[in-house]
C-alpha cells in the first residue's frame, strides 16, 4: 500500500499523484527538489549557448526541458502536439512531473540531458483497477430507463470523485497492475476516521461498474521460443519492476526504437530475426533505455539478448558530450571465458556495421606484464570485449582506461561468479569508482548482466553496484531459487507415498496455508482428495481436474477466502487445470507425481510466485514457501537431475539421494565404456562437466589395455624420438614413434610412393567399404587411409564423399569415393603408425578449458613435422604423455647437440599458459581404480615397480597390439603403463585359516576382492600406490575370508576350503612374499615345514624349502627402491 498525494484530476479512470514517504521504489521529494535545483541551474548557465543544446527536430512524444512561467522553474515535459503559427511553432507539453500542461514556443525547448532522466517521473498517471464508466440509457419508446457500460465517465461520477478526494485527510494506493503507462489501482481514503475503498463507492452508488478480469494470453512471440527449446519457460517471465519505471523517460514514449521493434536493421533482417523473441522482448527496452538490468533465462547465454539494445543506445552521441574529451570505450563486455569473447565481437562487428562506426576491439592479454603494456586502444573505439582477468592485467598498465565507461556487460553472469567471483567485483568497485566522480554526474551509468542461472552473488551484485534494476527471470525454476522457496526432496517406494503425504499434513502450520496437491491423473487427485478431506478439522480441502471444470469458480471462490490462522487450504488439481486457475499465492506446492517435464516443474512452482522473497530489495515478512517432491523408484532417471537442482538451490540433500545418485553415476560411466576417454580429462586432468560429457571418464581395461600382447617389442619406456603431425591444440598432436634403427614405417612410404608412381598401378575403388584402407595422392605424397564413414546418399550420385582417417598421421578429412585407390595387401601389415601425444603439466590460464588459438598456432607452426626427443610419462590405450617434448638440434661444426627448445617452456613463455601440476596425479589417481578382477590375466604383465628407473615385472612396457585392418578401434595400441608398488607380505596358518600380514605404512585407501583362487589387495599410501595380486596355491572360500587394516599393516584372513597344511602361499614365488617365522611356534606340531624329526610327514619340503630360501634372500630390501 502507498500513500499518495494527488496532483491531477481528469476522471476515475485517469488522474495524476505522486507517492509519498518513503520505500523501495520511492524516490524521496528531496531528491525531486535537488534534481529541480540541478536542472535550473545548468539550463540557466546554458542560455548565453542556446543553441548548442535546442533539440535539431521535435516530435509529438519527445521528452524535452521547458520553462515553466508558473513555476518558475525548467522542468522536464513530453510534447503532446505541435502548432504551427505565423513566425514560429507552438507546442503543447506536458510537464511529467507537476501533471499540468503548458504552451511553450519551439525555440524555448531545451535537449533533456540523460543526466536529469535518471529519476523517474514524479507525477504517474493512475486509473481505478477493473472500475469501468456506466450511464443513463433512457428509451424513449418503451419508456424504461437502464444503467448501461459508457465509453466516457459522466460528469456526475467525475465530480463525485473530485469530492470523495478534496473530502480525504488520507489517500492511499494499491498497485494491481500496469497497463502500458499507467498504473491501475486500488484507491483508499480516510474521511471522517472512516477507510472507503472508492472503487467500491462507485460501483455501490451506480457511477461505474467493476469489469471481470479477462484470461491471460501468452506473448506471440513466446511461440517461435518454445518451438526452438525444451526448457522451462513460464507463459509471462517473473519481472521484479519498479512501478515507477513505467514513467521512466523512454517508457512515456509509446513507441520502442524502431530499431528494436520493426527489425529493420539489415543484418537482423539477413539474419532472419525480424523482432525480440519472448526473452528479448522484456529485455531489449530496458536495456535500450540505459537501466540496469538483469535477466536470468535459458537463452541467457545468447549475446542477442543484449546486442541490438546496447547498439542502439550508442547510436546517440548527445548522451555522452558530458564525458572527458579522450579515447577510451563507452561500453565494456566481460565474457567468461576468449571464445565466448570471441563470439560476441565477432557478432558486434557484423550488427554494427550499419550504425555510426564504433570501432569494437577484442583484448585477451597474457600473464606477461609486457603484452598488457604494450596494448594500444585504437582511436575511436568505443567498445571493448574481454574476460575478467585480461580486463584486470591491462588496468595494471592502463588506470585510465575506463574514464569514459558508461555500460557494462556480464555475459553468462553464473559462470562469471563461479569461475571468478573476486575479480568480478573488482571490476564492479573499479567501475562503481569511475562513475561518481563529478565530471560523470550526467552521462550514462548502466549495468546489464544476463545469464542461465541464479547465483548467489547476483543478489549482492543487484544491492550493491544496480541502481533500481530492472529484472526478468523467465525460468520459473530459478526465479523459485531467487525468491528463497524451500525446496525438500522425500524418497519413498510409490506405495508409500500418501503415508508421506499424511505425515507432511500432520504439522499443524501458524498461519493460513495455501497447499496445492499435484497428481498425474484423475484417479489419484480423487483418492488424495479423500485422504485429505477426512484428515483433520484444520483441512479445507478442494479439488479440481479436466473433467470437472464446472467447479472452477467454487474453487476459486473458496481459495480466495479469509480463513483463520492455522488452517490449510488443500487443492488437489491436475497440471492440466494450472493455466484456467490462474492461482499465484500458493504457500505449498506437493509434487505427489512426478513432473513430467522440465516446463511443467517450472509451471507448478509459479503457483507460488506471489510468496517468493523479493531479498534483492526488501527486507519485510513474508511467508516462505515450500516445494515438496516426492522421488520414487519409478522416478529414479531422474535423480540426477533432482540432486543437481538442490546443490544449485542450496538445499537439504537427503543422505540416501547422495547415496543413490553415486550408484546411478557409476552406471551412467559404465554405460559409456564404448566411448573415447574424455579430451579435457586426458589433456587437464579433470573435467569440469561430467554429467554432460558424452565420453567416459573412467579406465576401460579392453579399450586401454591391449589384449593377446605379441611378444615383439617396440622401444623401451623412457626417451624416444617422436615426430608431430597432426596438431590438435597447444599440448595435444597425432603422430609417429621414430625407431632410430630402423624405421619400418619409412621403409613402407618409401615402397608406397615407388608403387604409385606408376600409372597401372592407380587403380580407382569402385565399391568403398567402412573400415577398409586405401592409397590416397595428396601433395605428391601417397597415404594410407581408412573409410570411417560412407555418405548416407551414396546411392543418389556418382561419386561421393567419404570420411577417411590417415592412420599413420590421425588426422581425419572429407574426400570423393573416386580419389581412393586400391592398396595392396602387402602396405597394409605394418600396423597404423600414428600415436597420440599429449604434453603434461600444463594447462590454459584463467581457469580456461581450451587453449587459445594463438599458442596453438604458434606450437603448430614450431613443431609440425620435426622430429623431437620426449620422455614418455604414462601411456593409456594409443595415448602417450610425455615430459619433457624438446627439439634437440646438432651443431655440424662442433659435434655436439643442443635442446633448441622445450615445448611446455615454449607454452608458458606465451603467458597463456601454466602449471598443471595436477595432471598426471589425477591420470593416475584414475588408473587406482581400475575394475582389476575382470582382467586379472592383462594385469599381470603391466605391472611397473617406479616411475623413474624402476624394474620393470613382466614383459616390457610397450608391445604391439595384433590389429587387423577392418577392426572396429584400430591403432597402433600402446600398453598401459601402471604404477604401482608390490608391499612386503608375511603369512602364516592354522588349521582352518591363513593369515596375510601386507605391511603398508598409513594406508589411506584400500581394497581388497577375494576369488576363489585369487586374491587382490590394493591400497594406497602417501603419494604411493601399493598392488598385491596374489594367485593362491589353494583355494578359499570367499564368502567366509575378510580384510582388516589394523596398525601399519592390512590383516587378510583366507579361509580355506580344505582343511590341510599349506606348503606355499601363491602357485608362484614371489620375492616379497615370506613367511612369518614369529608365529612359527604357535602351530609346530602341525606346521609342514622341515624341523627336526618331522621332516619325513611333509607334503612338499622342496618347493617349501626353495621358496624360503628365495624369500630370505629378498625380503630384507625395500620393494619401492
Amino acid at each position: 500500500m502507498m500513500e499518495v498525494l494527488i496532483l491531477e484530476i481528469e476522471d476515475p479512470g485517469c488522474f495524476w499523484v505522486t507517492v509519498k514517504g518513503c520505500g523501495p521504489y520511492v524516490v524521496n521529494e528531496i531528491e525531486y527538489k535537488n534534481l529541480n535545483a540541478e536542472m535550473n541551474q545548468f539550463y540557466d548557465k546554458s542560455c548565453q549557448d542556446a543553441d548548442e543544446i535546442k533539440p535539431l527536430t521535435l516530435q509529438e512524444g519527445q521528452i524535452c526541458v521547458v520553462f515553466s512561467k508558473e513555476l518558475k522553474c525548467w522542468c522536464r515535459a513530453a510534447i503532446k502536439s505541435i502548432m504551427s503559427c505565423t513566425d514560429h511553432y507552438l507546442t503543447e507539453c506536458f510537464l511529467v512531473d507537476y501533471a499540468k500542461y503548458i504552451f511553450v514556443k519551439s525555440n524555448d525547448i531545451r535537449v533533456a540531458v540523460e543526466a536529469f532522466m535518471k529519476i523517474p517521473y514524479r507525477a504517474k498517471q493512475c486509473g481505478l483497477y477493473r472500475t469501468k464508466p456506466v450511464t443513463l440509457h433512457i428509451n424513449f419508446c418503451e419508456d424504461t430507463a437502464k444503467i448501461v457500460p459508457a465509453k466516457r465517465w459522466d460528469c456526475a461520477a467525475t465530480q463525485y470523485f473530485q469530492s470523495l478526494l478534496k473530502a480525504t485527510t488520507q489517500v492511499k494506493a494499491r498497485l494491481c497492475a500496469i497497463e502500458g503507462n499507467k498504473l491501475d489501482v486500488l484507491l483508499y481514503v480516510t474521511i471522517k476516521n472512516e477507510k472507503v475503498c472508492v472503487n467500491d463507492d462507485l460501483v455501490s452508488k451506480n457511477f461505474a461498474r467493476f469489469e471481470e478480469g479477462k484470461e491471460n494470453t501468452e506473448h506471440p512471440a513466446n511461440d517461435r521460443e518454445r518451438q526452438t527449446s525444451l526448457n522451462v519457460e513460464s507463459p509471462l517471465p517473473l519481472k521484479i519492476v519498479n512501478p515507477a519505471l513505467a514513467f521512466s523517460p523512454v517508457l512515456f514514449q509509446e513507441k520502442v526504437s524502431k530499431y528494436l521493434e520493426t527489425g529493420e536493421h539489415p543484418e537482423l533482417i539477413r539474419k532472419k530475426i525480424l523482432g525480440p523473441n519472448f526473452t528479448e522482448s522484456y529485455c531489449w527496452p530496458p536495456i535500450a533505455r540505459g537501466c540496469d538490468v538483469l535477466a536470468i533465462s535459458h537463452q541467457g547465454n545468447d549475446p542477442l539478448l543484449y546486442i541490438p539494445p546496447v547498439l542502439t543506445f550508442l547510436q546517440s552521441e548527445s548522451c555522452y558530450t558530458s564525458l572527458p574529451n579522450r579515447s577510451g570505450p563507452l561500453a565494456l563486455i566481460v565474457c567468461p571465458g576468449w571464445k565466448k569473447a570471441q563470439l560476441v565481437f565477432e557478432l558486434l562487428k557484423t550488427y554494427s556495421r550499419c550504425s555510426r562506426p564504433l570501432h569494437p576491439m577484442l583484448i585477451i592479454v597474457g600473464q606477461n606484464k609486457e603484452e598488457a603494456r604494450n596494448v594500444k586502444i585504437h582511436r575511436g573505439c568505443e567498445i571493448i570485449v574481454t574476460t575478467p582477468y585480461s580486463l584486470l592485467r591491462l588496468l595494471e598498465h592502463h588506470s585510465l582506461l575506463l574514464l569514459r565507461l558508461c555500460h557494462l556487460i556480464f555475459d553468462e553472469i553464473e559462470v562469471l561468479f563461479s569461475e571468478a567471483s573476486e575479480q568480478v567485483f573488482t571490476i564492479l568497485d573499479y567501475y562503481r569508482k569511475t562513475v561518481i566522480i563529478e565530471e560523470r554526474l550526467y552521462s550514462p551509468h548502466q549495468i546489464v548482466a544476463v545469464g542461465t542461472c541464479w547465483n548467489k552473488h547476483i543478489t549482492h551484485l543487484l544491492k550493491e553496484f544496480m541502481n533500481d534494476p530492472y529484472i526478468v527471470i523467465t525460468a520459473i525454476e530459478e526465479a523459485s531459487i531467487c525468491g528463497n522457496v524451500q525446496q525438500v526432496v522425500q524418497l519413498c517406494l510409490n506405495s508409500e507415498r500418501i503415508a508421506v503425504l499424511l505425515r507432511i499434513l500432520d504439522f499443524t502450520p501458524n498461519n493460513v496455508e495455501k497447499m496445492l496437491i499435484f497428481t498425474s491423473t484423475i484417479n489419484e487427485a480423487q483418492m488424495v482428495h479423500q485422504v485429505t478431506a477426512l484428515r483433520s478439522n484444520s483441512i479445507f480441502s478442494l479439488k479440481i481436474h479436466k473433467e470437472s471444470k464446472f467447479n472452477f469458480e467454487y474453487v476459486l471462490e473458496h481459495w480466495t477466502k479469509k480463513y483463520s490462522s492455522g488452517t490449510r487450504v488443500v487443492l488437489v488439481l491436475t497440471d492440466d487445470c494450472m493455466q484456467s486457475l490462474g492461482i499465484t499465492d500458493a504457500t505449498c506446492v506437493i509434487h505427489f507425481s512426478f513432473p513430467s517435464s522440465p516446463r511443467i516443474f517450472g509451471q507448478r512452482l509459479h503457483n507460488m510466485s506471489d510468496n517468493f522473497h523479493n531479498g534483492s530489495f526488501v527486507d519485510q515478512e513474508y511467508t516462505k514457501a515450500r516445494s515438496v517432491l516426492l522421488l520414487t523408484e519409478n522416478n529414479v532417471c531422474h535423480a540426477l537431475g533432482v540432486l543437481h537442482y538442490l546443490k544449485h538451490a542450496e538445499a537439504e540433500i537427503p543422505p540416501e539421494l547422495h547415496d543413490f545418485t553415486a550408484r546411478v553415476l557409476e552406471a551412467e560411466e559404465e554405460k559409456k565404456l564404448a566411448r573415447p576417454l574424455c579430451t579435457y580429462l586426458k589433456t587437464l586432468g579433470i573435467c569440469k562437466n561430467r554429467r554432460a560429457c558424452p565420453d567416459r571418464h573412467h579406465i576401460n581395461v579392453q579399450t586401454d589395455i591391449p589384449q593377446n600382447i605379441p611378444d615383439k617389442i617396440t622401444p623401451t619406456p623412457g626417451c624416444m624420438t617422436i615426430v608431430p603431425l597432426h596438431i590438435v591444440s597447444a599440448t595435444n598432436y597425432f603422430g609417429r614413434i621414430v625407431d632410430k634403427q630402423k624405421d619400418q614405417y619409412a621403409i613402407l612410404a618409401e615402397e608406397i610412393n615407388e608403387y604409385f608412381k606408376k600409372p597401372n598401378n592407380n587403380i580407382s575403388v569402385e565399391k568403398v567399404e567402412k573400415l577398409a584402407l586405401y592409397g590416397l595422392y595428396e601433395e605428391t605424397f601417397f597415404h594410407r587411409v581408412q573409410v570411417v564413414e560412407i555418405s548416407p546418399k551414396k546411392e543418389e550420385k556418382l561419386f561421393f564423399n567419404v570420411t577417411i582417417k590417415y592412420i599413420d598421421e590421425g588426422r581425419m578429412s572429407q574426400v570423393e569415393s573416386h580419389q581412393l585407390l586400391q592398396l595392396p595387401a602387402r602396405f597394409q601389415c605394418l600396423p597404423p603408425q600414428a600415436v597420440e601425444f599429449i604434453v603434461c603439466s600444463v594447462k590454459p590460464i584463467d581457469n580456461e578449458i581450451e587453449w587459445n588459438p594463438r599458442v596453438t598456432s604458434h606450437i603448430y607452426h614450431k613443431i609440425k613435422g620435426k622430429p623431437h626427443e620426449a620422455k614418455m610419462v604414462l601411456t593409456l590405450g594409443n595415448t602417450v604423455w610425455v615430459d619433457p617434448m624438446v627439439r634437440v638440434t646438432r651443431l655440424s661444426n662442433l659435434k655436439t647437440y643442443v635442446n633448441e627448445y622445450n615445448v611446455r617452456s615454449e607454452i608458458l613463455s606465451m603467458g597463456l599458459g601454466t602449471d598443471n601440476p595436477e595432471h598426471i596425479k589425477q591420470l593416475q589417481k584414475l588408473c587406482r581404480h581400475v575394475k582389476v578382477l575382470a582382467h586379472e590375466k592383462n594385469l599381470e604383465t603391466l605391472k611397473v615397480t617406479g616411475l623413474r628407473g624402476l624394474k620393470l615385472l613382466g614383459s616390457a612396457s610397450m608391445l604391439l597390439k595384433s590389429w587387423s585392418p577392418a577392426s572396429e578401434a584400430p591403432g597402433f595400441l600402446l600398453n598401459f603403463i601402471y604404477f604401482s608398488f608390490y608391499p612386503e607380505i608375511k603369512w602364516f596358518q592354522n588349521e582352518e585359516t591363513v593369515t596375510v600380514k601386507v605391511k603398508i605404512a598409513s594406508i589411506a585407501d584400500y581394497k581388497c576382492k577375494f576369488s576363489k583362487e585369487k586374491v587382490v589387495f590394493s591400497a594406497c599410501s602417501g603419494d604411493k600406490f601399493y598392488l598385491a595380486d596374489m594367485e593362491l596355491h589353494q583355494h578359499i572360500l570367499v564368502e567366509k575370508s575378510a580384510c582388516v587394516i589394523k596398525d601399519k599393516e592390512a590383516i587378510i584372513v583366507l579361509a580355506k576350503e580344505k582343511r590341510q597344511s599349506w606348503c606355499k602361499l601363491l602357485k608362484n614365488k614371489n620375492p616379497h612374499v615370506s613367511f612369518d617365522f614369529e608365529h612359527w611356534e604357535d602351530f609346530e606340531d602341525k606346521s609342514p615345514f622341515p624341523i627336526g624329526k618331522k621332516r619325513a610327514n611333509l607334503h612338499c619340503p622342496t618347493v617349501v624349502t626353495e621358496e624360503l630360501m628365495n624369500s630370505s634372500e629378498d625380503s630384507g630390501t625395500e620393494s619401492d627402491d
